[in-house]
């Protein structure tokens, strides 16, 4: 899996580039250079298919991991104490001295 940061860096400079219409040698070959790293990155061969599989690995990215809610102080109803706080009365915890 590329690094979603720097397929995301390449796409952009691809259609940067596609947009600007490359009208010397020197926008040619970063054309060419951004078309090549984004097939190499993806594994393809064919620019079409580079931005097919870029935009599957980016949208499997997004959902791959949803990003958990802040930590508020409170702990939600079910759930374990904290493990430094003493156990409460009733909680089966029985201390051993």
């Amino acid at each position: 899996m590329p690094d979603p940061k720097a397929l995301r860096s390449l796409l952009a400079r691809y259609a940067d580039l596609r947009i600007a219409a490359p009208r010397n040698d020197e926008s040619r070959r970063a054309l060419a250079d951004v078309t090549y790293t984004l097939c190499v990155m993806t594994a393809t061969s064919t620019i079409g298919d580079a931005l097919e599989r870029a935009d599957a690995l980016l949208a499997g990215v997004a959902t791959a991991a949803p990003v958990p809610a802040p930590a508020t102080g409170t702990p939600t109803q079910g759930a374990a104490p904290h493990p430094t706080a003493p156990p409460g009365e009733g909680s089966g915890v029985t201390l051993v001295a």
